[in-house]
This record gives structure tokens, sequence and C-alpha cells, in this order.
């Protein structure tokens, strides 16, 4: 399956993004797909994961109450609405599809990633 994630700019802090991550070449709801990002000198941390059905979700701590992960898989689109960012959610957003039957939490369990999408959030 080929990715390609769109989305990121520049906000203040305090306010919204809304990431997409669009899917090709194979049954997009055969996936389990997740939000990764990495900040410069940083290692690449886990944000979200969404279920098959989008019925599902998993959350890192530091994002929860403040982004949401979603699909559309009549649009083999997933989504990663961002509200409330800070400064310190400066990254690369990476979309990543994996076919793991749980809520990976782990990079290398995710066979296939988009290109990423810079976000940038200023004081």
């Amino acid at each position: 399956v080929q990715l390609q994630a769109s989305g990121g700019g520049l906000v203040q802090a305090g306010g919204s993004l809304r990431l997409s991550c669009a899917a090709s070449g194979r049954t997009f709801s055969n996936y389990v797909m997740g939000w990764f990002r990495q900040a410069p000198g940083k290692g690449r941390e886990f944000v979200a994961a969404i279920n098959w059905s989008g019925h599902s979700t998993n959350y890192a701590d530091f994002v929860k109450g403040r982004f949401t992960i979603s699909r559309d898989n009549a649009k083999n689109t997933v989504y990663l609405q961002m509200n409330s960012l800070k400064p310190e959610d400066t990254a690369v957003y990476y979309c990543a599809a994996s076919t793991a039957v749980v809520l990976t939490t782990i990079p290398n369990n995710y066979g296939y990633w988009g290109q990423g999408t810079q976000v940038t959030v200023s004081s």
C-alpha cells in the first residue's frame, strides 16, 4: 500500500491542524493505521492508531484529549485532528499501515510508511 500524508504547516500555539493520509494500492480496510512523529534529534514516537473499522483507537498519553484519529474507508484516508497544539508538538508527522491484529505502538510493526508532513507550532 502507498501512503501520502498532507495537511502539515505552521500554526500558533493553541491552534489546530488536520492531517490526512491517503492510501492506494491495496485494500485500505485491511490495515491498522497509525500516526507517528519525529522531532529533530529524537527518535520516531507513536502518536495514535486506529483499527480497521475505526471503532477502536489508541493514543500516546501526551496527545490524549487533544488529538483525534479517524478513518474513512470509502475514501481510503486516515485523519489526525490536532487541537490545542503546543510548541513541543513540532515534528515531522508520518502515517503508517500495519497488518497487525492489535493497535500496535511499535514502529517496526508497521510495514508501510508515508513520506511525512512537517508540523511547526510557534509559541
